[in-house]
């Protein structure tokens, strides 16, 4: 289905990747200028997110991820896929443009109103590298002509996508949360690493981990000190606010809590915990955890752990870092549009 040959596609992307390693003064101005328009998308997290898909568009990764559709590739027509972007962390939506446009399809584009400055600028930078994508993309107020319909957002926006896109092949994604398992090995450099899956993006993201599993008895101790260096997010006035304010509804609930003045722990069975704040649960039998989260695995975006030895998890600091080929909610959105 491509438009062109999968060596020229990767060459194409990976030059993009380039691009992005080392920002124009133009991008550095969208950089800097980010947070007015977002006050969540600080200087220091928009360029990571940038260097992020910068790193992921390497020929090294950009090969590996597309040779898993090898004997999928066709020539059929392309079609026509609308997009519904988030807005939650800066260039959130950007790897399903990427699987569009590396598809063969032409993109609808329905920017989130809090994250409409970097893609453009990013697809501008792509159309100089290869004029081929120009006509490959098109931003939108409203779909209305489209093949199919991937879509982000809540729990109650999915409702509202289900109704008007559900008799459309499509993707529709929830909210959902990412976990950390402890099991009291962990030393401070791991809880420190644990701390990018917390804090990055202010904790906005579905994969920053909103709740801790502990064995019985576990102390919050080492914890507390092994994420101390984050301290200086509580300076974010957005943060404190949403702090003061949590904190405050768990003092008048009467609710027990740990806290540290930028962060509280509460005992909850729930996965979704408000900024600033992590729920954390008790756990007595690993298996039995392990066949819990399979079970409720709709709910979980990811799961992390010291080295990744918890089942199928992720190491600590590496929530933040998806490959290529980390499809949001599991579902394989290159293969959704190979299929098509």
């Amino acid at each position: 289905m491509p438009h062109t040959s999968i060596n020229d596609t990767v060459k194409t992307f990976a030059s993009l990747g380039k691009v992005l390693f080392n920002p124009s003064d133009e991008l550095n101005s969208l950089i800097n200028s980010a947070e007015h328009y977002n006050t969540w998308f600080t200087p220091d997290y928009t360029k990571e997110a940038i260097l992020a898909i910068a790193r992921s568009l390497s020929e090294e990764n950009l090969s590996k991820w597309l040779s898993a559709y090898t004997d999928k590739w066709s020539q059929s027509d392309a079609k026509t896929v609308g997009l519904i972007l988030a807005g939650n962390i800066p260039l959130v939506g950007f790897h399903d443009i990427l699987c569009v446009l590396i598809s063969g399809h032409k993109a609808l584009i329905k920017l989130s109103s809090q994250d409409n400055k970097l893609i453009p600028y990013i697809l501008k930078e792509l159309i100089k590298i290869n004029p081929i994508y120009a006509d490959k993309f098109e931003f939108i107020e409203r779909l209305n002509v489209f093949d199919a319909v991937i879509a982000t957002g809540s729990n109650n926006s999915s409702r509202y996508f289900d109704h008007y896109f559900g008799k459309y092949p499509h993707i529709i994604r929830k909210n959902r949360n990412s976990v950390a398992v402890l099991t009291g090995n962990e030393t401070p450099e791991d809880f420190n690493q644990l701390g990018k899956d917390i804090f990055w993006y202010f904790g906005l993201g579905c994969r920053n981990v909103s709740k801790l599993y502990v064995p019985n008895g576990y102390s919050f101790i080492k914890f507390f000190e092994g994420i101390e260096s984050y301290k200086p997010i509580i300076y974010h006035n957005k943060y404190a606010n949403n702090f003061d304010y949590n904190l405050t509804l768990l003092m008048m609930n009467r609710i027990k809590y740990y806290e540290n003045n930028f962060l509280m722990l509460s005992e909850n069975a729930g996965y979704a915990s408000p900024i600033s704040s992590l729920h954390y649960e008790f756990y007595e039998d690993e298996a039995a955890l392990k066949q819990r989260l399979k079970d409720d695995a709709e709910q979980i975006q990811c799961v992390v752990s010291k080295g990744g030895s918890f089942g199928n998890s992720l190491p600590f600091g590496k929530a933040q870092q998806p490959e290529l080929w980390d499809y949001a909610d599991g579902v394989d959105t290159m293969e959704f549009l190979l299929e098509m």
